[in-house]
């Protein structure tokens, strides 16, 4: 944070605090942070605009947006399960998911960017940490072909940018997907395609449908998904699908949300990560296996979850009464874990009812890789990147 708010100043303020905003300061944020977040969410009314060549949005970006998007994308890394080598960051901005990546073990990081305001500022945070981040200029909307000529690369990120091409246009999912099959082949041998969206309903359901379209043409998904056909989300036009994290923002941020009024006791976001053709999807543990997909839902003495795995999207519920030592993982898992279920029963609406003598456990935490990297991925990096400090 005291990088960020040194490149918002621009200049030296003085005796002004390098780890939180004057008053003056704080004020002018809020109001670019209110502009922005309502731009982006309720109206969209600057989804695809050059929003970042403006100064006061630019600086509520920088202040509010870079760090939320940074801690979503070094958590997203985490559960790669592997060290990221040569990243290409497309839609970078100034940089939130390329400084993620060196902060990740990247060893060379490349940023795409149409804003050349952005990509400036992005080169000197990657300066401030001795890091020599490579940008180039890159506008799909102009019919701009990825940056980097041939190069192949480790992982190619989207962080927070498909939601904003092609906009209202009636075959903007056609395009947003073979923008993603342009960039799968460009990855090494077992590299990853990272798409990172907003965890709003729309912008979740269309990264869905995205998905749907990549697995349909052959492509398997490294992270989250146990189940392997169409998303089972979709078959409702209510349901769609994110991860979270708790988090506790950096002071200066929890600063700035508090004056802003808004919410941010946990980071969410609309994750995919995508293999080459003909790659293997990743094996998940043993055991009947459901990723939680919901909040827990209390309700008329009994806590359900929604539950995501190979049988698809199906409710798993337990009875206050039912609680046991062998179950208790049932209420402590959290959006995002794999539990493990054992003897329980399949309902007659299809759905799992955990009872006493259920066991349940959890098998991953939200964010552990599906598996541990293999010989044949090493190419994409071998040790496990590096945990995101509390």
């Amino acid at each position: 944070m005291p990088r960020l708010i040194a490149e918002f100043r621009a200049r030296p303020r003085g005796h002004a605090p390098a780890d939180r905003l004057l008053p003056d300061e704080l004020s002018r944020v809020v109001r670019g942070v209110r502009r922005l977040s309502g731009g982006l969410t309720r109206g969209r009314r600057l989804v695809g605009a050059a929003y970042l060549d403006d100064a006061e949005l630019r600086a509520a970006y920088l202040l509010y947006f870079w760090p939320v998007s940074y801690a979503q994308a070094r958590h997203v890394l985490s559960e790669l399960g592997t060290r990221p080598r040569a990243v290409l960051d497309l839609g970078s901005g100034p940089g939130p998911f390329a400084l993620a990546a060196f902060d990740a073990g990247a060893a060379e990081v490349t940023a795409g960017d149409r804003s050349e305001a952005a990509l400036e500022a992005a080169r000197r945070l990657a300066a401030g940490v001795r890091r020599s981040l490579v940008t180039r200029g890159w506008d799909p909307l102009r019919g701009v072909g990825l940056p980097g000529g041939g190069q192949a690369w480790s992982v190619i990120s989207l962080g927070h940018v498909l939601n904003e091409l092609w906009s209202g246009a009636p075959d903007r999912l056609e395009r947003r997907t073979a923008l993603c099959t342009e960039a799968l082949g460009r990855l090494r041998r077992g590299g990853t395609l990272v798409l990172v969206e907003p965890a709003l309903r729309d912008t979740s359901r269309e990264l869905l449908q995205v998905r749907d379209r990549l697995v349909d043409a052959g492509f398997p998904l490294r992270a989250p998904c146990l189940w392997r056909g169409r998303c089972p989300a979709l078959a409702h036009a209510g349901d769609w699908c994110h991860g979270e994290r708790a988090w506790e923002p950096p002071p200066a941020l929890a600063q700035i949300i508090a004056a802003a009024g808004l919410h941010k006791e946990a980071l969410k976001t609309a994750c995919v990560a995508v293999s080459r053709a003909g790659e293997p999807w990743p094996e998940p543990p043993p055991g009947r296996l459901f990723r939680v997909v919901s909040e827990p839902m209390p309700s008329h003495g009994r806590t359900r979850v929604m539950g995501c795995g190979a049988e698809g999207r199906i409710p798993l519920a337990r009875a206050d009464a039912a609680v046991s030592e062998t179950n208790r993982a049932f209420g402590e898992a959290r959006r995002g874990d794999v539990l493990a279920v054992e003897d329980a029963e399949t309902t007659e609406t299809g759905g799992v009812r955990v009872a006493a003598e259920t066991r349940v456990r959890i098998a991953l935490r939200a964010g552990e890789a599906l598996r541990e990297p293999s010989r044949a991925s090493s190419t994409a990096g071998s040790s496990s990147a590096p945990e995101l400090p509390s």
